[in-house]
């Protein structure tokens, strides 16, 4: 069986949640919170490609 591998499990976790605020945002119409969680959530989930694609390389 596979390890998992706990930091990537963490960070998907954390993508996840941003989006699931931005939809409770939107929800209470509260536009500021929106881009800043979306900005947060784009930037996680780069941050978490950039990191795949370094492991890869080595």
């Amino acid at each position: 069986m596979k390890e998992i591998d706990v930091p990537m499990l963490v960070l998907a976790i954390l993508v996840i949640s941003m989006f699931v605020l931005s939809g409770i945002t939107i929800y209470y119409a509260n536009f500021w919170l929106l881009g800043l969680f979306l900005l947060l959530g784009f930037g996680f989930m780069g941050f978490g490609f950039r990191l795949k694609r370094m492991r890869e390389k080595q």
